[in-house]
């Protein structure tokens, strides 16, 4: 069911189990932030600068920390980062157990706290490679996001669920003792220092030279920026399904349908981590995505529109599995940080984009005809990407090459 062969390797065996301690135990900040600045300021428009300022700060330390992880000891960034989050956690306690009413002292501590995920996704992303043989990428990115969905749905239950009882201080306390686990398997790693490669050469310029992570991309972008609708879930609530004003059950299935849908796929993962054909996997899923979301949009009942959600993240966990393990795989490890950098930025910024696009074409428009209108996109737009770029249909399962060389795509069957 869930492909463990990278458990074995005790490195990231480790790493994954503090990560997975992390991913509960170091997400309540998730709840906490927001709701300590509505308390403060009553309005929501706080909230929306908070989550523009976290935003800008991590796509500026993602670009950062990959042109070190290409320098430097990765392992050591990794140690600089995660203790950098567990420093803003530990700040976040303090200023609330002060009274927590400087609205612009919180604001500088969430733009460090995007500045350290930013800085730990980009090296993550190129430290993992380092750790497992490239063919079992799938399953170790499978693990890795198995638990990142796994505390995006328990960690927001269990802080909505303690604020009233311990207070905001203490979930920002929980944040900071749960970072301890990762800091303490990230010492335990072997050293990463920089691999021999192309170190010099730009990550832009070996992006638009490599037709096959231009493909993958391509693929991305089109199935996040035409295909993300969650902007749109408040008004489908309330007016499409019956829900009460300002959120209810409703919104709150909805909202909730995705991850489990995602998390549910991580629990058989065994099923197609093995498989040779990544690149077809990807666009196939990143297409059905697309089906899903026209199911979506004629959903005229509530349960068929958590159908279509739950099939929705069951492919897009796919999606990410194999486009994950492509770019790492086809990278060489000299630049893993910087591509993974600038993927980092792709991957945050479609999302954005998705909802200042849905929600202006909802704005004059219908939203389930937005949504479905969004969902062909992204499968025309997959088939045409797919076709143009055949690199993309052919690509396979890598090889294990030696430390600092990409793997090897095998001809396609």
């Amino acid at each position: 069911m869930i492909d463990r062969r990278p458990l074995a390797i005790p490195a990231f065996r480790r790493l994954w189990a503090a990560s997975a301690v992390c991913a509960v135990g170091g997400s309540f900040s998730v709840v906490a932030v927001p709701t300590q600045l509505f308390t403060v300021t009553g309005s929501s428009a706080a909230v929306g600068v908070a989550g523009a300022v976290s935003f800008v700060a991590l796509v500026v330390a993602a670009l950062r920390a990959g042109a070190l992880a290409d320098v430097m000891d990765r392992r050591k960034v990794l140690l600089a980062a995660h203790g950098a989050l567990a420093f803003t956690y530990a700040a976040l306690w303090v200023q609330n157990v002060l009274g927590g009413e400087s609205v612009p002292v919180l604001m500088v501590l969430v733009a460090c706290q995007g500045v350290s995920l930013g800085a730990i996704m980009t090296t993550m992303g190129a430290a993992v490679p380092r750790l497992v043989p490239v063919e079992l990428l799938p399953a170790a990115n499978s693990l890795s996001s198995l638990t990142r969905y796994a505390g995006s749905i328990l960690g927001p239950v269990l802080a909505g669920a303690l604020i009233p009882v311990a207070g905001l201080g203490t979930l920002y306390l929980l944040d900071a003792v749960a970072l301890s686990a990762v800091v303490w398997a990230v010492a335990k790693l072997p050293p990463l220092p920089p691999a021999p490669g192309p170190a010099a050469r730009h990550p832009g310029r070996y992006l638009l030279g490599s037709r096959l992570l231009v493909a993958v991309i391509l693929v991305d972008l089109a199935a996040m920026v035409f295909g993300m609708p969650v902007a749109l879930f408040p008004e489908l609530a309330q007016h499409t399904y019956g829900g009460p004003a300002g959120g209810g059950l409703e919104l709150g299935l909805l909202y909730a349908a995705y991850p489990a849908g995602v998390f549910t796929t991580g629990l058989v993962s065994g099923t197609f981590t093995r498989a040779r054909r990544h690149g077809a996997l990807m666009a196939g899923a990143a297409a059905a995505w697309g089906g899903t979301l026209v199911l979506l949009g004629l959903a005229a009942q509530l349960w068929v529109a958590l159908t279509a959600l739950v099939l929705g993240g069951a492919v897009n966990f796919v999606l990410s599995t194999f486009r994950n393990s492509i770019t790492q795989a086809h990278t060489p490890d000299a630049m893993r940080g910087r591509i993974q950098g600038s993927l980092t930025v792709v991957l945050f910024g479609g999302p954005h984009l998705a909802s200042l696009l849905h929600g202006a074409a909802a704005s004059v428009l219908d939203p389930r005809l937005v949504i479905g209108a969004g969902g062909l996109l992204v499968t025309v737009t997959v088939a045409a990407i797919a076709w143009g770029w055949p690199e993309l249909r052919a690509y396979t399962t890598v090889v294990s090459t030696p430390a600092g060389r990409p793997g090897r795509a095998l001809p396609g069957r």
